[in-house]
């Protein structure tokens, strides 16, 4: 990973900030919880910001790639005063070490956006995903601005996203190859795929 598209990465999750309030209401209405251990993957965080301002968890954990992000969110954290709420852990792009630091039924929100559309940047393990998840846990994976974010926020936003995660190497995958990853991992029947806002993949244990 090039600092250049770490800076556009880093781009992008500042960016998001608007809109994260408006997807956390469709996550949190999925969720239907307000406690619980919540953890964000991946490159493309900052909604677990935004859950912890809405007292949605009690325990918040980042685990960020590739190298380099871990210090973008240690500054974030830092500036929010959330050194002492959110733990950040780096982890590697095929999240094999990151399903090694994680013990098993130990999560109980997994949120992972960006997650199908940048296969030059990493792989998703669905099944590391869902060993982790407690009983009762929930995982939120995909892309997308989610149903409820404004019209408003999208127009302000959406042009530069588009053009930053295009730069990065985002790809279209449509919802039958989600259903084939679905199958392939053995997931049937604990996943279900939403289109609205969207593409994302839900997956309960």
């Amino acid at each position: 990973m090039t600092s250049a598209n770490l800076d556009l990465i880093k781009e992008i999750d500042t960016l998001w900030e608007r809109a994260y309030p408006y997807l956390m209401r469709q996550i949190h209405e999925l969720y239907g919880r307000q406690d619980g251990t919540v953890l964000e993957i991946g490159p493309f965080s900052g909604l677990i910001f935004t859950l912890y301002k809405e007292k949605i968890g009690n325990y918040f954990l980042i685990a960020t790639f590739p190298s380099g992000m871990a210090d973008f969110f240690h500054q974030e954290v830092k500036k929010r005063k959330l050194k002492d709420e959110i733990d950040i852990i780096e982890t590697d792009s095929s999240l094999t070490q990151l399903m090694t630091q994680l013990k098993e039924n130990s999560i109980d929100l997994a949120i992972f956006r960006g997650a199908f559309f940048f296969p030059s940047l990493f792989k998703v393990d669905l099944s590391g995903i869902y060993r982790v998840l407690r009983s009762n846990g929930m995982a939120f994976i995909g892309g997308g601005f989610g149903k409820y974010t404004l019209n408003t926020v999208i127009k302000k936003i959406g042009k530069r996203s588009r053009a930053l995660n295009l730069q990065i190497g985002k790809i279209e995958v449509t919802e039958d190859e989600l259903r084939q990853m679905i199958k392939t991992t053995n997931l049937e029947g604990k996943a279900e795929i939403l289109s609205e806002g969207g593409l994302w993949v839900v997956m309960r244990k």
